[in-house]
């Protein structure tokens, strides 16, 4: 593996990340939106990753090919949770139905806060790893002065 290969590893997994923090704040932002454009309460929204293709050679389907870039993750898509939304009774609130029930959206704030800590966490990594492969560069070019 080369030194531009794990850093561009580790890029992968910093884009990866933002974007998935970006999809939580979303998340946590929309935590009492009872309407949206497509009728109901909002939906949580997941980033689903996936390993990137590595090459060439993976795309046509070659096993033992030489292979190049390895590695890295990707945004697959963004999915929305599947799960129901919650029942709430408000019979002052505008959405309430007959029985004053109001549908609001199946974000939890504390499940949400885990992800972001995981992200966070998942982004300092590929931050030190990114620092640990430039410092080994910047060791190699010293070992090439000094001799």
């Amino acid at each position: 593996m080369s030194l531009f290969n794990s850093l561009r590893i580790s890029a992968s997994g910093l884009t990866a990340e933002r974007l998935r923090l970006d999809v939580i704040a979303d998340n946590l932002a929309n935590v009492n939106t009872t309407r949206t454009a497509a009728g109901g309460p909002y939906r949580r929204k997941v980033a689903v990753l996936e390993e990137r293709p590595v090459g060439f050679a993976d795309l046509l389907g070659i096993q033992n090919a030489f292979r190049t870039g390895r590695g890295g993750v990707r945004v697959a898509a963004i999915a929305e949770d599947t799960s129901p939304p919650q029942r709430v009774y408000n019979p002052g609130h505008p959405d309430a139905d007959a029985d004053g029930y109001v549908l609001m959206p199946n974000v939890n704030v504390v499940t949400e806060m885990v992800d972001m800590i995981t992200a966070t966490r998942a982004y300092e990594a590929n931050v030190t790893a990114m620092n640990a492969a430039k410092q080994m560069a910047l060791r190699t070019l010293d070992i090439g002065r000094n001799a």
